[in-house]
């Protein structure tokens, strides 16, 4: 832990929930110095701990999850029986100590449970809540569930996404989740900000479909505008000629574009082939689009017999956009990312090493770090809620006896 001041020092936290979207907002806090508090219960862990690979020497376990472990880095781990009237007694004095609550249940799953905003601001006047679910808190899908591939393509994506006479795509993963955990951590620094000046509280609907929608800007403006729907079109691009990817030595494969005249001369001459800038096939980016098929296959031809990292640096020196396609064992060893310090190995008491993601932006005068690895079920309970919330040990030992930590 570092000796330097963190930006989010002071600033305590209650997560409640699982998966992505929640808790990802959580670990980013802790990354820059809140306390954050991870709410689960023994009979329902976080689905992260148990449904999603990889798990560590391949053997399940709730503590073994490298999934979890992932995104619950820099936090304390708690367990409350919700089912019980001492356990949500419990929780309301955990969200009476906090000045943050984020929740990514179902709608009015914790009003029903009397932690809504409501009932949390009678507790602390300052309070700031953040809800954060597939639809958000109201409309007609509200009640909807679904993970993040599903909402991809409710949000347009995947409609957008594959060859044009083939289905959408799935995208990998749950991409929309972090989008709206990236402005919904924006979100409730902006609102802890604001109820420290003014003394007012906030709640925070965020919404993972309309956050997705933000970045489909571009197509929408253009049919909002001329009425004109955006089609699949594989790795085909509107403006750029050629725009692509293509293979390489040993299985590899390098992405480029070229965006203007100038851009394709430079890979022209890259090639060895400065003469295609003349040809009429290939003149103007219309030209290259109408003859695709014989530019591609002059540029694999070249792609062909190298790396892909010397196609790409070949092409970056000449002022051609162009990246290898990078495989997960390439993110560990690429030197921007290890100049940036963007993996931090921890050690987990039960997983042993692992790697966190740190964030993609830093304070220089006000540095975040993984704190600590991510924490095993219900590991925190005596730490929390004794020295953080001021439960006293009779009141513990009571609450033990009541299954009120299971």
């Amino acid at each position: 832990m570092s000796a330097v001041p963190t930006a989010l020092d002071g600033l305590k936290v209650a997560c409640f929930g699982g998966y992505a979207a929640g808790p990802h907002i959580g670990k980013v806090l802790g990354n820059y110095g809140a306390r954050v508090v991870h709410v689960e219960s023994k009979d329902r862990p976080d689905g992260f701990r148990l449904q999603y690979p990889p798990f560590a020497g391949n053997r399940h376990g709730v503590n073994r999850g490298g999934c979890f472990s992932y995104f619950n880095d820099s936090k304390y781990g708690v367990t409350i029986d919700l089912k019980k009237p001492e356990g949500l007694a419990l929780a309301r004095r955990l969200c009476g100590w906090c000045d943050v609550v984020i929740e990514n249940m179902r709608p009015g799953v914790m009003e029903r449970l009397g932690l809504g905003f409501e009932a949390l601001r009678a507790l602390n006047p300052r309070i700031v809540m953040l809800s954060t679910c597939n639809m958000g808190q109201t409309g007609p899908r509200a009640d909807q569930p679904g993970f993040g591939s599903q909402l991809s393509a409710l949000g347009g994506f995947c409609g957008m996404t594959g060859l044009p006479d083939g289905p959408p795509q799935l995208l990998y993963g749950p991409y929309i989740d972090f989008i709206a955990s990236a402005l919904g951590g924006a979100a409730v620094i902006a609102a802890a900000i604001r109820a420290r000046r003014s003394g007012k509280a906030a709640y925070i609907d965020v919404s993972q479909y309309e956050c997705g929608v933000l970045f489909m800007g571009a197509a929408m403006a253009d049919y909002f505008t001329s009425g004109r729907i955006a089609e699949r079109c594989g790795n085909d691009d509107r403006e750029a000629a050629p725009h692509g990817a293509y293979a390489c030595r040993d299985g590899e494969w390098v992405a480029l574009s070229c965006w203007s005249d100038d851009d394709f001369a430079a890979l022209a001459n890259s090639l060895g082939k400065g003469a295609l800038v003349g040809d009429q096939q290939f003149r103007d980016a219309q030209g290259r689009r109408a003859n695709k098929r014989a530019l591609d296959t002059l540029i694999s031809a070249w792609t062909a017999g190298q790396s892909a990292a010397a196609v790409a640096e070949a092409l970056q020196a000449a002022g051609v956009c162009a990246y290898p396609v990078v495989s997960i064992a390439g993110l560990f060893s690429d030197p921007q990312l290890a100049a940036r310090r963007h993996w931090r190995v921890r050690r987990h008491p039960e997983i042993g090493d692992q790697a966190y993601c740190f964030p993609g932006f830093d304070l220089e005068e006000a540095p975040g770090d993984i704190v600590s690895p991510a924490p095993c079920l219900g590991a925190d309970n005596e730490f929390v809620f004794r020295e953080l919330v001021g439960v006293g040990a009779e009141e513990m030992k009571a609450y033990a006896e009541r299954g009120v930590f299971g």
